[in-house]
């Protein structure tokens, strides 16, 4: 049932949808995500700027890619190869060069439309801008739900597999010890809030994240002379020109979209959950910044795993060898049996930030529909079991409750992107307009969305005393073509 429901979502819906709305998105943005390229890293000056108790920029951007980071970025990418053959990684890059749009647009909507908390704090994402952007909170529920078992359950499964099966293969640890072992640990963590969570983010993620890369570039470099025919390798396997790999360029494709999707997850409606928390000045500098997020998951990390993996020399086409087995058996062979247990210790660390995060996903998600709190514990004792479940499945199960899940996640927040375009690219022209008036540092006007259901809490109407601009009538005379 599990395949059935796959090939559905996969092969019929999602490849569709993901590539042809984030091709839509990018061309009727003009190309948003490498127009503002430049100013991601501008926007970090002020990403350490925010009142006392809020989440920064910065932090809510290590949250992203703490969340990012993870199975996906060393077993997935073996899973891609294996299946799809080389070729796979090229459609991962498409899938997350179009994606940075969709990131871009789910992230701002997510902070245009975040709500106040009791405790001063914010909450936002997918739910939230389908209840006050769409008016259907029905809709809202149904996503919250789907984002509750996917990060919640299915992919704290996969990544608890992922590290379980890895700690085996490098130390001969029992797969159950280490699924008991990261129990305890989120045990303990998930009651700490998102404000300890993203503490740990902000040092683990840049650091696990350089030292990942700079092994990755040592292996590259220790091969240099083969990284043309290897990247030639990817493009042809990419349009079914090497006929060594089954499947040719549909596998590719297919796993090419799916392993990227897991690996950076835009347009799936996770991000806007932790980039609503940050404390900004427009929405759409949220949305810059976020976007940069999938960059630096699928651009830069993803093909690390994927050059190590070719450059070994270890892959073949048919061998059994896979997951994140694969990557450190590739890793071993260039700089010796070190490099496996390497692998595990930027594994564990990866995993441990990304089943936090995803605890977190999950908790949002059901405080979208109660504020009861028994609810919130037995969330928590659910995720305890799935953690250590996943820890002695097998590879296919896991993989497959995950991508059913993730798969209806992203056409429910797809279809609420593609309704809710309108009002993503009116955000965008005000910044732009502010942009090309010489703001240095736009700032939301909520009178220019007064039509809109935006919390006044969040969105407060600026001072009387201020000069005002009408930024709505400059953006619409430059955009008016």
């Amino acid at each position: 049932m599990l395949d059935i429901l796959n090939d559905l979502i996969w092969s019929k819906l999602l490849i569709v949808m993901l590539i042809g709305l984030g091709l839509y998105f990018t061309v009727a943005s003009r190309f948003v995500q490498f127009r503002y390229f430049g100013s991601m890293f501008r926007i970090f000056s002020e990403a350490f700027q925010h009142q006392p108790g809020q989440l920064s920029s910065f932090q809510a951007l290590m949250l992203s890619v703490a969340g990012r980071v993870g199975a996906g970025n060393i077993a997935g990418v073996s899973v891609a190869i294996m299946l799809g053959g080389p070729g796979a990684i090229f459609w991962m890059w498409m899938v997350a060069l179009v994606g940075m749009a969709t990131s871009y647009f789910e992230c701002s909507l997510a902070q245009l439309y975040k709500r106040r908390e009791p405790d001063g704090g914010y909450r936002g994402g997918p739910a939230f801008y389908i209840e006050h952007g769409l008016g259907q909170r029905w809709l809202g529920i149904v996503v919250s739900l789907l984002l509750l078992v996917t990060f919640g359950f299915g992919f704290n499964a996969v990544q608890s597999y992922t590290v379980a099966s890895s700690l085996h293969d490098t130390f001969g640890l029992p797969t159950y010890l280490s699924g008991i072992a990261l129990v305890v640990v989120i045990g303990l963590i998930i009651f700490g809030g998102i404000k300890r969570i993203a503490k740990i983010a902000d040092v683990l993620v840049p650091t696990m994240a350089f030292a990942y890369i700079a092994m990755a570039l040592f292996v590259i470099g220790s091969n240099v002379d083969a990284v043309p025919a290897t990247l030639s390798l990817i493009f042809n396997s990419a349009f079914g020109l090497e006929p060594a790999f089954a499947g040719g360029i549909g596998a590719a494709i297919l796993m090419g979209v799916k392993r990227g999707l897991f690996s950076n997850e835009a347009g799936l409606g996770s991000a806007p959950n932790v980039a609503a928390v940050a404390e900004v000045k427009h929405p759409v500098a949220q949305g810059i910044v976020q976007s940069l997020s999938v960059f630096i998951d699928t651009i830069i990390l993803c093909s690390c795993t994927a050059l190590i993996i070719l450059l070994s020399g270890v892959y073949q086409p048919g061998m059994e060898v896979s997951g994140v087995i694969l990557t450190q058996t590739a890793m071993a062979s260039v700089v010796g049996e070190w490099g496996r247990v390497f692998v595990s210790v930027a594994l564990l660390l990866f995993v441990f930030t990304t089943l936090i995060y995803n605890y977190y996903l999950g908790e949002n998600a059901l405080s979208f529909f109660t504020s009861k709190r028994w609810p919130v514990q037995v969330y928590r004792v659910l995720v305890v079991g799935l953690v250590l479940w996943g820890s002695v499945q097998d590879l296919g199960t896991v993989f497959a409750f995950a991508d059913v899940t993730m798969g209806l996640l992203a056409i429910a927040n797809l279809v609420a992107l593609a309704l809710l375009f309108k009002v993503g690219l009116r955000l965008m022209r005000d910044y732009d307009s502010q942009i090309k008036a010489g703001v240095e540092s736009p700032v939301l006007d909520p009178k220019q969305f007064a039509d809109l259901d935006l919390d006044p809490d969040v969105w407060p109407a600026r001072p009387t005393s201020q000069p005002e601009v009408d930024l709505g009538k400059i953006g619409d005379s430059v955009y008016q073509r």
